[in-house]
């Protein structure tokens, strides 16, 4: 996996994520398929990019509101 320039890795794959998130792989597979949370496929894999948490997070922090992951879908790249 590709590194930022401070060190942070730029992609995580769905196990990664899943554990960072604290739930279930399945969960997040299931949420990939809906359309409710970006990914990028490269083959049979699957890719998040890793600011989509920073990215969420501020938009929570902002509007003081629940955000939802599917929110950002197609803008996450």
């Amino acid at each position: 996996m590709q590194e930022s320039s401070e060190g942070k890795r730029q992609w995580l794959n769905v196990a990664e994520m899943a554990k960072e998130l604290g739930i279930a792989e399945m969960t997040l597979y299931r949420a990939i398929a809906a359309d409710e949370f970006p990914a990028v496929r490269i083959g049979r894999r699957l890719f998040i990019p890793a600011r989509v948490l920073d990215r969420m997070a501020e938009a929570a922090i902002a509007t003081g509101r629940v955000v939802t992951a599917a929110e950002f879908c197609g803008e996450a790249s």
